[in-house]
């Protein structure tokens, strides 16, 4: 990750709408029953995004390694649309380094190794450092959040992400007055990433947020869905 202060073209990420899991059917339930006065119409809207939280919190999917959260105060960062199923949101994915078909990263990603893994945070920053996914894993609180993924593409997904805001990373390197732009620049490894070899993008693939965007509270860095580590497939 590199802090810039001019425009390089970067392209800007969008957002996509979350997918629902076997383990949110009791939030579509419990959201069933409120429609019907069973579970007090009153409350409805904040006790139905309660019950999102804690049960995509403690109740993970049962296939990756468990990562517990709490619930994000975070204004915006629970949305209330149906959360997409957590075969659909592992199975359709865009991750050109592996494949340009959808079905592709589940199975083509799976030799990546992400540990030990590395992130290079660089350029104006008074405080430049190498951290490893350890460090980074502590360095906040995780919280869930369940955001609404939008692909330039248009389709969509509703996801309950886990991680913390990416201002905790930028802030602790300290940008210089200077910083304007966060260059993000991906793992480009052709031993097991077979993408490498189409020309549909220039590798490594590269993205940018203005540092207002990179510091809003809202701007996540994620490590995990569902409860649980992220899939190769999914990051």
């Amino acid at each position: 990750m590199i802090i810039r202060s001019t425009d390089n073209g970067f392209q800007h990420a969008v957002s996509s709408d979350i997918t629902p899991q076997g383990l949110y059917l009791g939030r579509r339930e419990w959201l069933q029953r409120a429609a019907l006065g069973i579970g007090g119409v009153a409350a409805s809207a904040w006790t139905s995004r309660e019950a999102w939280s804690l049960s995509a919190a403690f109740q993970p999917p049962g296939k990756r390694l468990a990562l517990p959260s709490i619930r994000s105060d975070v204004a915006g960062a629970q949305a209330f649309d149906k959360v997409t199923d957590f075969e659909h949101a592992t199975s359709y994915n865009n991750f050109y380094e592996f494949s340009t078909d959808k079905s592709d990263p589940a199975v083509y990603a799976k030799p990546l190794k992400t540990r030990p893994w590395s992130v290079s945070v660089e350029g104006l920053v008074n405080k430049p450092r190498t951290y490893s996914l350890d460090d980074l894993m502590r360095l906040a609180p995780m919280e869930e959040r369940i955001y609404r993924l939008r692909c330039v593409e248009g389709w969509s997904m509703v996801i309950p992400w886990v991680g913390f805001s990416l201002s905790e990373l930028i802030r602790q390197v300290d940008p210089q007055g200077s910083a304007k732009y966060v260059e993000f620049v991906t793992l480009a490894d052709p031993k097991v990433m077979p993408g490498l070899a189409s020309r549909v993008l220039q590798w490594p693939y590269v993205e940018g947020l203005r540092m207002d965007e990179a510091l809003h509270p809202l701007t996540m860095l994620v490590f995990g869905m569902y409860g649980e580590v992220l899939p190769n497939q999914n990051g």
